[in-house]
């Protein structure tokens, strides 16, 4: 009994790769985990986690790493570059370096044995190359040792926040006991509506007024509860009063940019809208000194944090069971 209780207290130590504002970080520590390190060759994404967490933090391409001198963990986490395999992007997979740095994310297993690899990515990750890039991940991945759960969740169905998002969620165990235990969340029924999220009185730098697109804008948004984009050559309304998937160039401006109905006017999200949509709480910090387009990449790169605490608290669970 005194054992089960020991193994109840113990504090499960994370490593982050691919940390890029510390959403998977933020979910795991959520669920009772512990964040060791946290590695990211962005500068600026740099800035917003260590506003955010006190826990050593590598600003270095994960490449040049020696994980040899890294603190020993639990539960290594990696929401490895998804662009080599979205629809959105090119799609070439193994042939974009991006799409290589798997390869770099067994060297770390190699070394540092966890108990768990969490792993996260676009939902396209399984049929991309007919589904020839999936397998080798997994035949890497069994081939060090560990046996593979994965699903596609979606955000607005696995959590309340209202964000069509569709990724796929990858949870290695060195123990086949424990992966056999393993669960993936239930959905969630209930879901906040957009309005909820949004702030009132916004800034008119967020206005769409200067927009060569205003007009039609204008003429077409008549839905004050949902999220309109502009789609090349015509307005479309979210009639499922869900959030678009928020994407890394939301910054930019241009096609496909979520826009609300705001009193009389017509604007962007802003970039603390955007974490909310994300799952990220308000007193998430959002530094001032980063301009508005990083912050827009920053969380339009991260994760929904909600899905990602509901998946770690399972894996939490199992790794609690007294053996």
């Amino acid at each position: 009994m005194f054992l089960c209780y020991y193994k109840h207290m113990k504090k499960y130590q994370v490593g982050e790769l691919f940390a890029g504002i510390g959403g998977i970080g933020l979910g795991f520590q959520g669920a009772g985990f512990e964040l060791a390190w946290a590695n990211e060759i962005d500068e600026k994404a740099c800035i917003t986690y260590a506003n955010n967490f006190s826990h050593l933090l590598i600003n270095k391409d994960m490449t040049e790493v020696d994980p040899n001198e890294l603190p020993k963990i639990d539960v290594l986490t990696g929401g490895f570059p998804c662009q080599a395999f979205s629809i959105a992007g090119y799609r070439k997979g193994f042939k974009d370096d991006r799409g290589n740095l798997f390869f770099d994310i067994l060297r770390y297993i190699d070394i540092l044995q966890p108990k768990v690899v969490f792993l996260e990515n676009v939902k396209n990750l399984t049929a991309h190359d007919n589904g020839r890039t999936f397998n080798v991940i997994q035949k890497e991945l069994t081939k060090a040792g560990y046996y593979i759960k994965s699903n596609v969740l979606n955000t607005a169905q696995y959590s309340d926040v209202p964000q069509n998002r569709e990724r796929i969620y990858i949870v290695c165990f060195k123990s086949k006991e424990q992966a056999d235990k393993f669960k993936f969340p239930q959905p969630v029924n209930k879901v906040r509506s957009i309005r909820s999220l949004l702030d009132t009185n916004v800034s008119n730098e967020y206005s769409y007024k200067n927009s060569k697109y205003y007009e039609q804008l204008k003429s077409e948004m008549t839905n004050p509860n949902t999220i309109y984009q502009w789609r090349r050559i015509y307005v479309r309304e979210n009639k499922n009063n869900l959030c678009p998937t928020l994407t890394a160039n939301m910054g930019t401006g241009g096609h496909n940019v979520p826009l609300v109905m705001d009193k009389d006017d017509i604007r962007k999200l802003t970039p603390r809208e955007c974490a909310r949509f994300q799952g990220f709480p308000d007193n998430y910090k959002l530094p001032d000194n980063l301009p508005k387009s990083a912050l827009y990449k920053q969380i339009g790169n991260s994760v929904s944090v909600p899905v990602i605490k509901a998946i770690a608290k399972n894996i939490m669970q199992v790794l609690e069971e007294c053996e």
